[in-house]
């Protein structure tokens, strides 16, 4: 139930990066408490914990957008 309190917790803060390390460093963290949650998961099936990857693999995916940056144009 730690990694429950660990995603909530991420929702909640701020979620405003200055730099790029800062962001390369929440998006390791984002992907290693959605990987906790996903093997609660397999195990128990509650719709809950399905709901809160969800929602942290939508941070996460913003997250990722901002470190690619715009393409490049030829």
């Amino acid at each position: 139930m730690i990694a429950i309190k660990k995603g909530e917790n991420f929702l909640e803060k701020k979620l405003t990066f200055k730099n790029t390390s800062e962001r390369i460093e929440a998006s390791r963290e984002v992907k290693s408490i959605i990987l906790e949650i996903n093997e609660l998961y397999k195990s128990n099936k509650e719709k809950k914990l399905m709901d809160l990857m969800k929602e942290l693999t939508a941070v996460k995916q913003k997250i990722e957008k901002r470190l690619k940056g715009r393409p490049l144009t030829s």
